[in-house]
């Protein structure tokens, strides 16, 4: 397609968005709703996921040796285990290790009530590994391994919180990708309502560049340049909301609920939208120019 041509039919195109003002602007509207609430719910279930991801980085199993185990047992357990794939890595705590952190916790500012135990640490036996995991489904997987090893005779894991935080982070999934396709096919359908409009307004003027020779793909440009530039106006709109919006909200949430402060970690906003502005002019674009191709070969016979 020739230069003068591209750029006839993009001017073909905004005279149709301005012929049809009121149906393009119903569109872009929706348009813009669709794509606000996909933003949202993308900001939402990435900050969940990221939750999830930290929470699970956190998720650890705790083993304790048999009475008398050698330092060379140890360290061979702690190599064995450490090329496992379910194991992020693997924090060795001895028995002294662990006794001056009881100490903190239970004593307190009274350390001299401790000073009964300097000679007998009462913790002898509790030399320990903790393992922190890859991922929370492959816990049951390692503690049956660990179960199995000679020279440990006690595994410590949180079996409901594994599941939980994998369960949880399927249903936010399942949820995402749902409500989504809605979204979409709301939005493609009000796109498509549009340039229907636009073909029917047109559609003696299109008969006669028919009869002069104009060809299938420079009637039908015009149409995709619509659809395109609405979906394009309409995922801009929501971008110039949003960013402002969810600094503003995040601020507010974590002022607000400082208890949550130790479990919400929210990501960065610029983390969010380098993302996220690509996504939703992709989206954007493609639900105006989707919609518009579906509707040409519906109502336009050419």
């Amino acid at each position: 397609m020739k230069i003068k041509t591209l750029l006839y039919n993009i001017k073909q195109g905004f005279v149709n968005i301005k012929r049809n003002k009121l149906f393009s602007m119903a569109s872009v509207a929706t348009i813009a709703i669709c794509i606000f609430l996909i933003s949202m719910f993308y900001a939402v279930v990435v900050n969940f996921n990221y939750m999830i991801d930290t929470l699970e980085s956190k998720l650890c199993v705790t083993t304790f040796f048999e009475k008398d185990i050698t330092d060379e047992k140890i360290e061979e357990l702690k190599e064995k285990i450490g090329r496992r794939a379910e194991v992020s890595k693997i924090i060795y705590k001895s028995a002294d290790e662990a006794w001056e952190e009881y100490q903190v916790i239970y004593f307190g500012d009274k350390a001299e009530l401790a000073a009964g135990f300097k000679d007998d640490n009462p913790l002898a036996d509790s030399a320990s590994f903790t393992i922190y995991l890859n991922d929370s489904e492959m816990q049951d997987t390692l503690v049956s391994y660990l179960n199995q090893l000679e020279g440990i005779r006690q595994v410590n894991a949180s079996a409901n919180t594994a599941s939980t935080l994998s369960d949880f982070g399927k249903l936010v999934g399942y949820v995402s990708v749902a409500l989504i396709v809605i979204l979409l096919a709301v939005g493609i359908f009000l796109i498509g309502n549009t340039v229907m409009i636009g073909i029917t307004v047109r559609k003696e003027e299109i008969g006669i560049m028919k009869l002069m020779g104009a060809t299938d793909l420079f009637i039908r440009s015009p149409f995709m340049v619509e659809g395109l530039m609405i979906g394009l106006l309409g995922a801009a709109i929501p971008l110039l909301i949003m960013y402002p919006l969810y600094n503003n909200l995040i601020g507010k949430i974590m002022a607000q609920f400082q208890t949550l402060q130790s479990v919400a970690v929210f990501l960065d906003a610029g983390e969010i939208f380098k993302v996220l502005i690509p996504m939703a002019l992709i989206i954007g674009g493609g639900i105006g120019l989707f919609g518009s191709i579906l509707t040409i070969r519906k109502h336009l016979k050419v």
